[in-house]
This record gives structure tokens, sequence and C-alpha cells, in this order.
């Protein structure tokens, strides 16, 4: 190799560096913008999980006040539950489950999960 080739081949050696830094600060630059990608996605499922929670947290004891009033009773027996036989017995039921929402509702205001 002549003293001209490794001139040029410096300069190509020189030239091939700068485009792996080149190469390689993009490619920092393209797993940043990857993670700040994850980081937006998983904060919104995390909203949508919270928001899910809340309404399954609302809907659970409404579920077992609905269950525990919807089973057939025996009328006959000495182990019904009284406040079946009462007037107001059904839109009793349903002001305790729109109570226990309200409340819960409330309670959850308070702690910012709505924000």
């Amino acid at each position: 190799v002549t003293a001209e080739t490794r001139i040029y081949l410096r300069d190509v050696a020189d030239h091939t560096r700068q485009a792996f830094d080149i190469i390689e600060s993009h490619r920092e630059i393209a797993t940043s913008v990857l993670d700040m990608y994850i980081s937006l996605v998983s904060q919104r499922l995390n909203e949508v999980m919270k928001v899910l929670t809340i309404i399954a947290t609302i809907f659970i004891p409404l579920s077992f006040v609905a269950g525990l009033y919807g089973m057939n009773f025996n009328q006959d027996s000495k182990w019904n539950m009284p406040e079946l036989n009462f007037t107001y017995g059904y839109p009793m039921a349903l002001g305790i489950m729109l109570a226990c929402a309200i409340v819960m509702l409330v309670y959850f205001r308070r702690k910012g999960w709505f924000k």
C-alpha cells in the first residue's frame, strides 16, 4: 500500500467512524422515542384501568344487594327476611343501593381519583 493510498484509507476510516457515530446517535434517539411512546401508552392504560376499577367497585355492592333481594324466599319460613313483606321494601332496597353508590362516589372524589 502506497503512502498516497494510506491517506485515502485514513480518510475512509475517519468517514466510517463519523457514520458509525451518527448511526449510534440516531439509534439512541430512536430508543428514547420508543421509551417515551411506551410510557405514554402505559399511562393511558393506567387511566383506563382506574376508571374500570372505580366502576367495578361501585357495582359490586349494588350487585350484592340486588342479588340478596332477588332470591326466592319461602314466605312461610321463619328465616324469611321481614322487609320482603314490607310495603316499601323495594324502594328501600333501591334507596340503599343509590345511597351506597353516592357515598362511594363522594369518597372517590375526596380521594382525588376523578382528576
